[in-house]
C-alpha cells in the first residue's frame, strides 16, 4: 500500500527470517547492508531492484552492528545510507514486532512509528504487545493502521478500543492513519509532518548517528 504511491519509496528490511518482506516483494534474501563494509559488495549489488520500488534493503545485520562499528566504518554505512536517501521519496523502516522492545538504531531515528494491527482478538494482543515495547523503548506516540476489518465502523470501533487499552495500561497516544485497504497510509503518515522529504532524512540520517555514537547497544 505505501509502495503505491507515486513517490519512490525505498525499504529498509531488518526483519529476520520469515518476517522479511522477501515473500512479499517477490526478491531473495540478498546481501545485507553490513557487507559494503568488506569491500565486495556495492550498492547497487545490495538494492534489490522491485517495480514500483526504489527497491529494498536487506539491513538486519547493519541494524545490529551499527552501535558496535568504529568511526570509519560507521561513516560509511552511513554515508550508504545518505546516498539511498537521495534517490527515495519515502524511506520505510520494516522491522519485526517481535523487535519492539529493543528497536534499532533505524527504527529509533524514524520520525514515525506504524503499527499495523489486524482487527481480531489475536491483532489486538499483538498490536498492544508491539506498542508497549516501543514506549519501554521510548516512543512518545504511535501510529495505528486497522487490516482485515469487516468495514469502516468495525475498523474505527477495533481502534477506539486499542487506544483504550493503552492509554490505561501504556500511556502512549495512538494516533489514527486509517485501513491499510481502503486508506493513503502514506500519507496519513506524512501529514503531521512540517519538514520536507530532504529535511525528514536528514534527521533519520543524524538520529541513526548519534544513538551509536553514544554506545546504544541491543541485547
Amino acid at each position: 500500500r505505501i509502495a503505491g504511491r507515486s513517490e519512490r519509496v525505498l525499504v529498509l528490511d531488518e526483519a529476520e527470517g520469515d518476517a522479511t518482506l522477501c515473500g512479499a516483494l517477490g526478491v531473495g534474501e540478498g546481501a545485507d547492508l553490513l557487507q559494503l563494509l568488506d569491500g565486495r559488495s556495492t550498492l547497487a549489488d545490495i538494492l534489490q531492484p522491485v517495480p514500483g520500488l526504489v527497491g529494498r534493503v536487506p539491513a538486519a545485520a547493519a541494524a545490529l552492528a551499527l552501535p558496535l562499528l568504529d568511526d570509519a566504518r560507521r561513516a560509511c554505512l552511513i554515508e550508504a545510507l545518505r546516498i539511498l536517501h537521495r534517490h527515495a521519496g519515502f524511506v520505510l523502516v520494516h522491522a519485526s514486532g517481535e523487535q519492539a522492545a529493543e528497536p534499532s538504531p533505524f527504527v529509533l531515528a524514524a520520525p514515525r512509528r506504524l503499527v499495523v494491527a489486524e482487527a481480531s482478538a489475536s491483532g489486538a494482543t499483538d498490536a498492544y504487545q508491539t506498542i508497549k515495547g516501543l514506549a519501554a523503548a521510548g516512543a512518545g506516540s504511535v501510529h495505528v493502521a486497522v487490516c482485515r476489518a469487516h468495514g469502516r465502523s468495525d475498523a474505527v470501533a477495533f481502534f477506539r478500543s486499542l487506544e483504550a487499552l493503552v492509554r490505561r495500561h501504556v500511556g502512549v497516544p495512538l494516533a489514527w492513519v486509517g485501513e491499510l485497504e481502503r486508506d493513503d497510509i502514506a500519507g496519513g503518515l506524512q501529514q503531521p509532518l512540517q519538514t520536507s522529504a530532504r529535511e525528514a532524512g536528514a534527521a533519520f540520517l543524524r538520529r541513526v548517528t548519534s544513538p551509536a555514537r553514544a554506545g546504544v547497544m541491543r541485547a
